[in-house]
C-alpha cells in the first residue's frame, strides 16, 4: 500500500512546525511583537492541523478494528472520495474485507459439502461436550442405528436408556470394536470407535458406529453362494476327465465281453486306468478337504515323486478328454530323474487347471499346441512350464487373473487360478505367467 505521500505531507507539517518555533524564538528574542502574534497563531494553527490529518487515519483504523471484532466484513469504505492518503488505506480495508470474505465463503461451502457428506452415508457419528453433554454435532444415521429421536444432550439417552448410554457413550474404544446392543427385544451388531479432542478449553468426545448385522448377512450369503459356485467348478474340472476315462475302460471292457476274440483288451491296461481313477478321485477328496481349510493348512502330505510319473499320470488322465477336441499335448522333461517333494495330489490339480485353461484358450485355434514342460533352471529350482498359443490373457486384465472370484470368462468361479497359487505357495514356490494376446501364454511352476 502507497504510504509515501501521507509520510511527505507529514515530515513537511513537522518541517514547517519546527520552522516557525525557530521563528517564534527569534522574534522574543529580537522583541518584535506585531510578528510574535502572527507565527504563534500559525503554530497554534499548524498544530491542531497536524492533529487532525495524524487522527483521521487512526479514526479510520479504529473504525476497521471495531467492524473486525463485531466480524462485519460487509462494511465497504469509500475508495473516491477524502484524502488521497485515507483513500489509500480504505482500500486496504477494503481488500482485507474481500479476502476474508472469500475465505469465510469458502470454509461455509466446505462446511455445508462436509455436513451433507456425513448426513448421506450410513455410518452413525456424534460428538458431544464430555461436561455437560451437550451434544456438538450429529447426523440421522446416529438415531437410526440406534433407534434414537433427535436430541441436544446426551442426558436424554442416560434417562430413556441407561444400558445403552453406559455401552455407548461412557465406556472407550480406543480402536474399533464390535459390539452387541439390545434394541427393541433384538441383539444389534455395530463396530464403534471414539476419540477425544480439545477445541480451546472444553473436551469433546466423537463416536462413529456401524451396523454390521445386514453386511455380515449379506457377505455370508454371497460367500456361501460363491462358495457352492466353486466347488461345484473345481469338482467338475476333475469328474470330466475321470467320466472320461471310465467310459473307454468300460466301452472295452463291454467289447471284452460281448467278443472276447476279437478283443485285445489287457488287464494291465485297464488295471492302470482304475488306479489313474482312484489317485485321481483321491486327488479330489483331499482336495475338497485342502479347500474347506486352505487358509489353515501348514502340513503337506509331501513325497517324492518323479517328475516322469506326474506326467504320465496327467497325460493318462487328460487325453481321453483332450484327444476328443483334436487338441494334442506334448510332454518335456529335461531329465529323466527330475524329482520334487510334492503333494501328488494338489499339484495334480495345479496342472488339471492349467491344461483345461490352454485347451479354452485354444478352443479356436486351428493349429493350436499346448507343451508341458520340465526342466532345472540355474539356481538349482525346477520349473514347470504349461505352454499354449492361443487367444492370450488381455493385458488390463492380467494382473488380477491369481484375485480369487475375479474371471473373464461367462460361467467361470474365478477360482482356480487363485488355488494354484495358493497351493504353490503352500510348497513354497510360485507361480508366473507370461502372455501375448493373440499369440499365447505360458503359466511357469517355479519348485
Amino acid at each position: 500500500m502507497n504510504y509515501k505521500g501521507y509520510i511527505l505531507r507529514l515530515y513537511f507539517r513537522i518541517a514547517l512546525l519546527i520552522g516557525l518555533i525557530f521563528g517564534l524564538v527569534y522574534l522574543i528574542n529580537n522583541d518584535m511583537a506585531t510578528y510574535l502574534v502572527l507565527v504563534g497563531l500559525g503554530i497554534v494553527y499548524l498544530l491542531i492541523n497536524t492533529y487532525t490529518f495524524v487522527k483521521r487515519r487512526f479514526v479510520a483504523m479504529d473504525d476497521f478494528f471495531e467492524a473486525v471484532k463485531y466480524r462485519d466484513f460487509s462494511r465497504w469504505f469509500p475508495e473516491d472520495r477524502g484524502p488521497k492518503d485515507i483513500r489509500f488505506l480504505y482500500k486496504g480495508f477494503n481488500e482485507i474485507n474481500r479476502t476474508i470474505k472469500e475465505i469465510n465463503s469458502q470454509n461455509q461451502a466446505q462446511y455445508v459439502y462436509l455436513q451433507k457428506i456425513l448426513e448421506m452415508v450410513d455410518i452413525g457419528i456424534i460428538a458431544f461436550n464430555l461436561d455437560d453433554g451437550n451434544v456438538l454435532w450429529s447426523n440421522d444415521s446416529f438415531g437410526e442405528i440406534l433407534d434414537l429421536p433427535s436430541f441436544k444432550n446426551i442426558r436424554f439417552v442416560e434417562n430413556r436408556k441407561p444400558e445403552l448410554f453406559s455401552t455407548i457413550f461412557e465406556t472407550y474404544y480406543r480402536t474399533p470394536n464390535s459390539i452387541s446392543v439390545a434394541l427393541q427385544n433384538e441383539n444389534l451388531k455395530i463396530l464403534i470407535s471414539d476419540t477425544i479432542f480439545q477445541v480451546e478449553e472444553e473436551a469433546f468426545k466423537l463416536i462413529v458406529i456401524q451396523n454390521i448385522d445386514d453386511t455380515l448377512n449379506k457377505n455370508e450369503s454371497e460367500s456361501w453362494k460363491k462358495l457352492l459356485s466353486v466347488m461345484t467348478h473345481e469338482i467338475m474340472n476333475s469328474i470330466a476327465p475321470i467320466s472320461s476315462l471310465a467310459d473307454t475302460l468300460q466301452s472295452n471292457l463291454q467289447l471284452a465281453i460281448e467278443n472276447p476274440d476279437a478283443s485285445n483288451l489287457e488287464l494291465v491296461d485297464l488295471n492302470s486306468g482304475i488306479k489313474t481313477i482312484k489317485n485321481r478321485s483321491e486327488g479330489l477328496l483331499k482336495f475338497a478337504k485342502t479347500y474347506r481349510s486352505l487358509s489353515k493348512v501348514t502340513n503337506l502330505n509331501l513325497e517324492r515323486v518323479k517328475i516322469s510319473e506326474l506326467f504320465n499320470n496327467i497325460q493318462l488322465l487328460m487325453a481321453p478328454s483332450i484327444k476328443a477336441k483334436n487338441i494334442e499335448i506334448d510332454f518335456t522333461i529335461s531329465g529323466p530323474k527330475l524329482e520334487l517333494d510334492i503333494d501328488t495330489h494338489l499339484i495334480e490339480q495345479v496342472l488339471i487347471n492349467l491344461l483345461l485353461n490352454a485347451v479354452d484358450a485354444c478352443k479356436h485355434k486351428e493349429d493350436a499346441q499346448i507343451k508341458v514342460q520340465a526342466t532345472q533352471n540355474k539356481n538349482r529350482d525346477v520349473v514347470i512350464k504349461v505352454y499354449d498359443n492361443g487367444s492370450g490373457i488381455p493385458q488390463d486384465i492380467l494382473e488380477n487373473i491369481f484375485v480369487p472370484f475375479f474371471t473373464s470368462k461367462a460361467t467361470g468361479s474365478g477360482i482356480g487360478l487363485s488355488l494354484c497359487k495358493q497351493i504353490m505357495l503352500l510348497h513354497k514356490g510360485r507361480i508366473l505367467v507370461k502372455s501375448v494376446e493373440g499369440e499365447g501364454t505360458v503359466f511357469s511352476l517355479v519348485f
